[in-house]
């Protein structure tokens, strides 16, 4: 089964392809490029979930069966990919709610959430649900979530969509409240989300944890574990999501 992977930026990107090891094919498309690692696409979308559904999109349009043309100082393409995605996966580094889990730490969300799109009223935020319209979260495969969770040590729970990264105890506070549960915080999850789901693909997150969500200090924050944990992540998990069969168990 082919697999996109999908992140913000090229750090994100590089951390995955890292655990596949072996010869990287890059492909040219419009405005991005893929790194073909064997049965896995990685991009690097954009940071945000407006750019991340925007790559995603492009990229299951274009169809992992088609060959593109080789980026410049890249190696030329064997034989294109003939096999359509059978699965997107949204992967990078994030922001926890800590102590559930730490820095470092890795997280596989069980429901993919868009945390902040609907409206503020008098009463509270109202999810884009509730005013009549859309949908407001994803919840990917549950076998997929717990094999990938028992593969990895991961953490298992709902991971948060935001467009804007939270920089306050009291913004940090406010989302456990509407969301309680919640392990983590990204930008990205959920355009991609919404984007396989147009394409009727199954859909999965992996965080790798960088900071804690709340007041924003960057002399705490671990970018370089996470993303070294992120290779770890994708190295235990590539059997996983290459043998995963999506017709066994969709419903967990």
């Amino acid at each position: 089964m082919r697999v996109l992977v999908v992140t913000a930026v090229p750090v994100e990107r590089d951390a995955v392809t890292r655990a596949f090891g072996g010869p990287e094919e890059r492909v040219a498309l419009p405005g991005a490029e893929l790194h073909r690692c064997g049965a896995f696409d990685v991009l690097a979308g954009g940071a945000g979930p407006a750019a991340a559904a925007a790559a995603t999109a492009f990229a299951l349009a274009s169809g992992a069966s088609a060959s593109g043309a080789p980026a410049s100082g890249a190696p030329a393409s064997g034989a294109p990919a003939s096999a359509p995605y059978g699965l997107v996966v949204s992967a990078g580094i994030g922001g926890a709610f800590t102590p559930v889990t730490p820095l470092g730490s890795l997280i596989v969300a069980d429901g993919i959430v868009a945390a902040d799109l609907g409206a503020e009223t008098a009463d509270g935020f109202l999810p884009v649900t509730a005013l009549g319209f859309g949908r407001d979260r994803f919840t990917p495969p549950p076998a997929l979530v717990r094999a990938v969770a028992a593969a990895t040590g991961a953490a298992a729970g709902p991971v948060l969509t935001v467009s804007t990264v939270t920089g306050s105890a009291e913004r940090a506070g406010a989302l456990l409240a509407t969301h309680p549960g919640a392990l983590a915080e990204a930008m990205e999850g959920f355009g991609v989300a919404e984007a396989a789901a147009r394409a009727d693909v199954p859909v999965l997150e992996v965080r790798a944890v960088s900071n804690a969500v709340g007041p924003r200090d960057r002399d705490a924050w671990r970018i370089g574990d996470a993303l070294a944990a992120l290779t770890d992540a994708f190295g235990k998990a590539a059997p996983v999501l290459e043998g995963w069969n999506s017709h066994e168990d969709l419903e967990g």
